[in-house]
C-alpha cells in the first residue's frame, strides 16, 4: 500500500535529517572549542606583550635620560673635559635600542590559516585586528630611529678614539665605564654640534615612539579584559 511506502519514506527522512543534525552540532561545538582555544592563545600573547612593553619603555626612557645628558656635555666643552669616562660610555650605551618583538603568533596563525572565520564575535574579531594594525608604525618609527642612529655612527667616528671604546667593551657585549677621563680625539666644534644633533634626533624619533608604545600597552589591557569577560576566561 502508498501508507507503507509513506513510512517507509519518512523513517528514512528522519534518520538521515536527525544524522544531519547530529552532524552539525558536534561541527559547531568542535568550531566553538576551536575558537575558545583561540582566544585563550591570543590572551596568553597579549599578556607576554605586556611585559616586554613595559620593558621598551623603561629602556627608551633610560637611553633619552643618557642621551639628554650627552647633549648637555658636548654643548659645553669644560664639561666634555672634565667627563671623558661618562662621555665615552654614554655615547656607547645610551644611543642602542631593541626592535619592538610583539608576541603576535596566534594572531599570524588567524590571519593566514583562515582561523578568523572561527571568531563569530565580530567586536572581539575587530578589537584583536585594531591591536596588531598598531605595530606596524611602531615599527616604522624603528626604521627611521635606525636611519638616525647609523648617521650618528659616522659621525661619531670622527670624534672618538677607537680605543678608548675598545677599553669600554666588557664580557658578553657589555659595555664599562673608564675611570681616567679620556678625551675626545679632536675639539672640532663643527664634527662635536654635528655629533649633538643626531643625538636630537635620536631622542626625538624616541620620544615619538613612547606613546605608541603606551597606547599599545592601554589597547593590549583593555583588549586583555574584553576577551577574558566576553569568553569567561577566569
Amino acid at each position: 500500500k502508498w501508507t507503507h511506502y509513506f513510512w517507509e519514506f519518512l523513517m528514512l527522512f528522519l534518520a538521515v535529517f536527525c544524522g544531519f543534525l547530529a552532524e552539525y552540532q558536534l561541527e559547531h561545538k568542535i568550531e566553538k572549542e576551536r575558537e575558545q582555544e583561540y582566544i585563550k592563545s591570543v590572551v596568553a600573547d597579549l599578556k607576554t606583550d605586556q611585559a616586554i612593553i613595559d620593558l621598551q619603555i623603561s629602556s627608551q626612557k633610560q637611553g633619552i635620560e643618557m642621551m639628554d645628558t650627552m647633549i648637555t656635555f658636548l654643548n659645553n666643552p669644560e664639561l666634555i673635559k672634565s667627563n671623558g669616562d661618562q662621555l665615552y660610555y654614554i655615547a656607547r650605551i645610551g644611543p642602542r635600542s631593541a626592535t619592538f618583538a610583539s608576541n603576535n603568533k596566534t594572531f599570524e596563525q588567524l590571519k593566514n590559516a583562515g582561523g578568523f572565520r572561527l571568531i563569530r564575535n565580530n567586536e572581539a574579531a575587530n578589537n584583536i585586528m585594531t591591536y596588531y594594525n598598531k605595530i606596524p608604525f611602531i615599527h616604522q618609527l624603528e626604521d627611521i630611529y635606525n636611519s638616525e642612529f647609523t648617521e650618528y655612527k659616522k659621525a661619531a667616528a670622527k670624534i672618538f678614539e677607537p680605543s678608548v671604546f675598545r677599553k669600554t667593551e666588557g664580557g658578553n657585549g657589555g659595555i664599562n665605564r673608564t675611570n681616567d677621563n679620556p678625551q675626545l680625539r679632536t675639539s672640532n666644534t663643527e664634527l662635536i654640534k654635528e655629533l649633538g644633533i643626531y643625538s636630537i634626533y635620536l631622542n626625538g624619533t624616541r620620544r615619538g615612539i613612547l606613546p605608541k608604545l603606551a597606547d599599545l600597552k592601554k589597547n593590549g589591557e583593555d583588549l586583555i579584559n574584553y576577551l577574558e569577560k566576553e569568553y569567561h576566561l577566569k
